[in-house]
């Protein structure tokens, strides 16, 4: 088939296979894959004509320490490191739960490195003691390799783990960790890590639990076209079977300051890969932008090429950051991601973890009152 016919196929809602993804990537003008996108968007999600929505959360990364030591990441400490590792206590978390909440933020993402010393009844009593102090906060937390880490070190099934964080208030898990969803890849770069058979299996029982999840892509890690669509691809087929996850983010691999030296990717990569994340995923209803690894004038630009969603505000935002990258965005605050999405000319809408509407930021009486 020619990009044409693949688009004009994409556009009737029919699934577009991993040769004609591939087909799409290399031949297909990216100006005609982004208005694609953004007509597949509009389709999915019809209220993006007229307004983009994000949410107010923040990263707590309650511990550095990990034992897991990926190639990519230069956010780890390793066991035994007094000078640098941390584990954070709970009033230190209370007190960023605290400043999330005095701006009207409702989700907070805990995050952290495979720390040996601390299994399930950590994680329970971190979680049951959030939900009692701040019951307004969704607690959207726990990679699916921190829930593997959790299943190890604690002896437990994966099940047994995530069924006794739901119990202690748990509402929904993040997508980080993905990376990109190719075993041969895995092994090169994070040979410790979940295996793709393991990543899906902590989000299938997540789903099957009813706790919903997100999904994630870090593309630039040495891995082919062909690889990249295989990804697009596994997140599908599961949500065919699932329908569990709630949206796809996908950024870009910073090397900075990590042991794998690879080439920044551009702007149009982005794009293109952003487009094709629309075109491939048909399954999945929202798509968020990256700014803290692509910047808030790509992510503005997003809005036209498939993202219905600015993401999150994120207060704080240490892992990708530890890169010490200069060519990172530090930080976007609520109000600035308000003015980027209406100098867009949409209007801002705050939503929480569940895409529901919290608030409408317009000049427009009748809209901020709807």
């Amino acid at each position: 088939m020619t990009v044409p016919d693949i688009l004009k196929k994409a556009l009737q809602g029919q699934r577009v296979s991993l040769e004609e993804g591939a087909r799409l990537y290399r031949e297909g003008d990216l100006f005609e894959l982004g208005s694609a996108a953004h007509e597949i968007n509009l389709k999915k999600n019809p209220d993006s004509s007229w307004r983009a929505t994000f949410v107010v959360d923040r990263n707590i990364n309650y511990t550095n320490i990990c034992y897991t030591y990926c190639k990519f990441c230069a956010f780890y400490r390793e066991p035994g490191d007094v000078k640098e590792g941390y584990l954070r206590s709970t009033q230190e978390i209370f007190d960023k739960i605290d400043e999330l909440v005095a701006i009207g933020g409702t989700q907070v993402l805990l995050q952290g490195g495979h720390n040996p010393q601390l299994g399930i009844e950590y994680y329970e009593d971190i979680v049951r003691k959030i939900r009692a102090k701040f019951p307004q906060v969704h607690v959207h937390s726990f990679s699916a390799s921190e829930t593997q880490h959790i299943s190890r070190v604690s002896k437990l099934s994966i099940r047994e783990v995530l069924q006794r964080l739901k119990d202690a208030g748990l509402n929904s898990l993040p997508g980080g960790g993905a990376e990109i969803l190719v075993d041969r890849v895995r092994q090169i770069v994070s040979p410790l890590k979940t295996k793709v058979a393991e990543y899906f299996e902590v989000h299938r029982t997540a789903h099957e639990l009813g706790l919903k999840s997100t999904s994630t892509m870090v593309y630039g890690l040495g891995e082919t076209i062909e690889e990249r669509m295989q990804h697009f691809d596994a997140y599908r087929t599961l949500q065919d079977k699932t329908g569990g996850f709630r949206a796809f983010i996908p950024w870009s691999f910073e090397s900075e300051s990590t042991e794998m030296a690879m080439p920044r990717q551009t702007g149009s990569e982005y794009l293109r890969m952003l487009a094709l994340s629309r075109i491939m995923l048909d399954n999945i209803q929202h798509l968020q932008t990256g700014w803290v690894t692509e910047g808030p004038k790509l992510s503005q630009i997003a809005l036209d090429f498939g993202a219905d969603d600015f993401g999150g505000i994120l207060m704080e935002e240490n892992v990708v950051s530890a890169t010490k990258s200069d060519k990172l965005y530090s930080g976007v605050t609520k109000e600035e991601a308000i003015r980027l999405i209406t100098e867009m000319g949409r209007v801002a809408a705050q939503r929480n973890t569940n895409y529901e509407i919290v608030k409408l930021y317009s000049k427009e009486p009748h809209l901020a009152a709807a």
